[in-house]
């Protein structure tokens, strides 16, 4: 966040929260504001700007309720959200109070206050716009506002005889974190002022002292600058992010040039001739690769990255002259393992174009905070909002981690430079946070180390002795070439089994080519979340270095590596009533639905919702091209998948809970092996758009905009002796027009199908025939369904209305209206929950042809509905990218 801050000399301002009186500092920042205290016993307190119901000068509106009189130069905001940090200065996950509340801020220096109030309101209405690229695009403008308005303070200058040279405008570069402000060049020093005189006023760096210089990337963007005053150390001095590439270009030019007469100018290839002759060290060597390769410690999307070079953590004693002991550096993390290997690559032959290997990278920001949470737990909180992952998921142990690297599904992370220094800290859980408690019970502390570790120190010695081993001297070439070298792109990429994403490397996406302000800012979050792999440094094999040979020839290591994941299996059988009174009684009581808990995990409107038979499991497909597994236990998303860069339109769960089947714009249905992790089939059955599916007793319907459902007998993956699916087209039930929705009856023996033009046809599947076709609605027919006893058929189209089709007549026998587009309902043949166009979840009494209630939901269209046997729970998917969660409260 930019942060802008008000700070006259030593104490700022006061804080009156109900006549309680705090002194402390107040940073405005880009969404939020952010009040620390003086005193570290009190807490830190952020409030979200979106949260905000009204802001201005304390009392010019008359006192308020919370304070008998007006406060000069006082701040007031009214509020619904607020969040405690650190409270008696201990790193723990953020305390959230709701509820109306007031606070006043008292600036030192009223005069202050029209400026601040004027800030204040001018972010809080770009926190309230709808869409993210014009929040981004309002905040931009506001803080280049401010900035044109000041400038650089020469007084800073440590001597009166120095020469301006060049200033403009930059942002300081820390994880998670930028500050605006103002950069100057003379011809002794380099200065950089905060606009907000955050984390100190001033931030100078002699040139004299200036060891290295490097140009960055920054958010994809050639518009980064690093310093640093160290040959070897791994953190720089100061990372600068222009506003424009020329400045940056001019600055790193000022710099160089006068490096040129006092530092010999490094590259890569003569760093690659220090190391082969023995001058650098491994460490050393990977560290100076990192930093050519835009990798730095200031940015988490861009952390340095180093590899495993131990596979041994279950032996007593470490032996560096066993090959054995060693990872294979020729293979990535994700080809070490043959199984597993065997089935990306399967699913990699599959894959349209663009095609890749592994989904997720061995490098970002999550996975750097994995390791480090001990040492940055605000990190951690920050980027998870507020919360620490799941005890079980947290670094607790290395051999489990390296034993994750080796079998999961989708974990392929290579580890960072702290695991060969000599800091223990990220291995010491000296801040005594509470990271919470594992399954087993055990509370998570510091690191369990291999056995052949006495202590942190000692593992990190033993760590750095294997890196710099003779084996790994003899083969980090091999590594190299994966990361920085000629095999991380094109066919050598290929043939090593080392393709990621495409958007994961350097020129993968053209940010400047993309116009829409959203689209742009959503594909940019995704680069940076996912990971980035470093600039490419070299075009050919990297020589090796230059040490004694083994005498004896590497083996790799066989691993028996099991299952990634065991198979989804059904909760316990529940014992709940089902009767048909039970249902009736929930459905009477409809309107009483509660929102429990929302979640935002796609980056487009959700399409589809299944759910596990236990409950714990929830599968949503999305525009975003994306299916998605959320545990409804730990709150978190556990896998992420995308099988082309189409829509998903929808999704279901197979019997026994193994199989997710989506259907895809993209013309496919695929079926993802929950216990594989994996695409396990593709059914390329139609010629435009599979807009919905369904599944009964091993067959499979699909809906799509070429005009025809399609019946399929399918065998699922999961029977006895069957590995794949075989399919067999049954039947073709054949439309005018698109097809958008269907619905089967209880007994499967009927389908009802509704299109573009708004047609309702119900279909005998026995005789695969039409029984009735009637157009009875004006626009799109958005969702079908029979009733439970399969005597009607209900509808919702475009056209707001919701119509009862009698299905032994065909005969329209009830028709309601509302005042917008219903996306989607639940029924139970009398009453309707319907999602509407507006996000409200409306309940409607069919027989008394009425709307008995209104329910505040998404904020965008209901697109998708879900609802358990016992009719209890609801889980809605909007196309606010949100899925929320409802129970009925009886």
């Amino acid at each position: 966040m930019a942060f802008i801050r008000k700070k006259p000399r030593e104490q700022q301002l006061q804080l009156y929260s109900k006549e309680r009186k705090i002194r402390g500092s107040l940073k405005i920042c880009s969404k939020s504001v952010i009040f620390e205290p003086d005193a570290i016993s009190q807490p830190i307190i952020k409030i979200p700007l979106r949260d905000c119901i009204k802001i201005g000068k304390h009392g010019e509106n008359g006192a308020s309720r919370h304070f008998a009189k007006a406060i000069s130069g006082g701040i007031s905001l009214i509020f619904s959200q607020v969040y405690f940090i650190k409270e008696h200065n201990i790193v723990a996950p953020y305390k959230i109070e709701r509820g109306t509340m007031e606070y006043v801020f008292e600036l030192d220096v009223s005069g202050k206050v029209e400026d601040v109030v004027e800030t204040l309101l001018q972010l809080h209405r770009a926190s309230c716009l709808d869409k993210l690229g014009d929040q981004t695009a309002m905040i931009t403008a506001i803080l280049q506002s401010r900035l044109a308005r000041t400038s650089f303070d020469k007084n800073r200058f440590q001597s009166v005889s120095e020469k301006l040279h060049m200033e403009c405008k930059a942002e300081m570069v820390t994880p998670l974190v930028t500050n605006p402000g103002h950069v100057c060049i003379t011809d002794t020093t380099l200065y950089f002022q905060p606009l907000n005189g955050y984390p100190k006023p001033m931030v100078q760096i002699t040139l004299h002292d200036v060891r290295r210089i490097y140009k960055r990337r920054h958010g994809l963007m050639p518009l980064g600058l690093e310093v640093f005053c160290t040959e070897d150390d791994l953190c720089s001095d100061v990372y600068l992010k222009f506003y424009e590439r020329q400045d940056r270009d001019d600055l790193y030019f000022y710099i160089a040039t006068y490096l040129e007469h006092h530092v010999a100018e490094r590259t890569a290839e003569g760093y690659t001739l220090q190391w082969q002759r023995g001058l650098l060290s491994n460490y050393q060597y990977l560290l100076h690769l990192n930093t050519l390769a835009d990798r730095s410690c200031n940015d988490l999307s861009q952390y340095p990255v180093f590899p495993w070079v131990v596979s041994d953590y279950s032996s007593s004693e470490l032996d560096l002259s066993n090959p054995g002991t060693f990872r294979d550096l020729s293979k990535p993390v994700g080809a070490l393992n043959k199984e597993r290997l065997e089935r990306l690559l399967t699913r990699y032959q599959e894959m349209p174009e663009p095609k890749f290997m592994y989904g997720s990278h061995y490098s970002s920001p999550g996975y750097v905070l994995f390791y480090l949470v001990r040492i940055a737990p605000e990190y951690m909180l920050c980027l998870q909002n507020g919360r620490f992952d799941n005890a079980d998921r947290m670094f607790n142990s290395i051999a489990e981690t390296w034993k994750n690297c080796l079998d999961g599904a989708t974990d392929f992370k290579e580890l960072i430079p702290e695991f060969y220094g000599d800091d223990v800290s990220f291995l010491v859980n000296s801040l005594k946070l509470d990271l919470g408690k594992r399954q087993g019970g055990q509370m998570v502390d510091d690191v369990e180390l291999p056995p052949w570790a006495r202590s942190p120190e000692d593992f990190l010695q033993k760590s750095r002795d294997a890196l710099e081993s003779d084996y790994v001297s003899e083969h980090l070439h091999e590594w190299i070439d994966l990361v920085f070298g000629y095999k991380q792109k094109g066919r050598d990429a290929v043939g090593a089994h080392n393709v990621f994403h495409p958007l994961t490397y350097e020129g993968g996406v053209d940010l400047n080519s993309i116009e829409d302000p959203d689209e742009k800012v959503a594909m940019l979050t995704q680069i940076l979340e996912f990971g980035q792999t470093p600039k490419q440094l070299f075009v050919t094999p990297h020589p090796r270095r230059i040490t004694p040979k083994f005498k004896s020839l590497f083996q790799p290591s066989s691993y028996n590596a099991s299952m990634a994941d065991s198979p989804v299996s059904p909760g316990e059988e529940s014992f709940e009533d089902l009767t048909e009174e039970s249902r009736t009684l929930a459905w009477s009581n409809i309107t009483r639905l509660q929102l429990h808990e929302q979640h935002k995990i796609h980056k487009e409107a959700v399409t589809g919702i299944a759910v596990s038979h236990s409950g714990s499991s929830v599968f949503t497909t999305s525009q975003d091209s994306t299916l998605k597994m959320f545990s409804k236990e730990s709150k978190m998303l556990q896998r992420s998948i995308s099988f082309s860069n189409m829509a998903l339109s929808s999704c279901l769960l197979l019997p026994g809970d193994a199989t997710v089947v989506s259907s895809s714009w993209d013309n496919n249905v695929y079926f993802y092996s929950i216990a594989f992790g994996r695409r396990q089939d593709t059914l390329m059955g139609h010629d435009d758009a599979v807009s919905k599916i369904c599944w009964h007793d091993n067959r499979l319907y699909s809906a799509s905009w070429d005009s025809t459902v399609k019946v399929w007998s399918g065998v699922p993956a999961e029977m006895p002796g069957s590995w794949r699916h075989q399919f067999d087209l049954l039947a073709e039930l054949e439309h005018d027009v698109s097809v958008d929705t269907i619905s089967l009856s209880a007994a499967s023996t009927l389908l009802v199908s509704g299109t573009k033009e708004g047609t309702v046809t119900i279909w005998d599947l026995t005789a695969a025939t039409i029984l009735h076709q009637i157009p009875c609605h004006s626009g799109t027919v958005c969702d079908t369904a029979f009733s439970p006893d399969s005597r009607h058929v209900l509808s919702a189209g475009e056209d707001g209305c919701l119509n009862v089709v009698d299905v032994q007549t065909g005969m329209l026998i009830s028709s309601m209206t509302s005042d917008e587009p219903q996306r989607c309902f639940l029924w139970d043949g009398n009453s309707v929950l319907s999602g509407s166009q507006s996000g409200e979840l409306l309940v409607w009494d069919l027989l008394g042809g009425k709307i008995r209630e209104r329910i505040q939901g998404h904020t965008g269209a209901v697109t998708c509905m879900w609802m358990n046997e016992q009719c209890s729970r609801v889980i809605t998917g909007g196309a606010d990218r949100q899925i929320m969660f409802w129970k009925l409260q009886c």
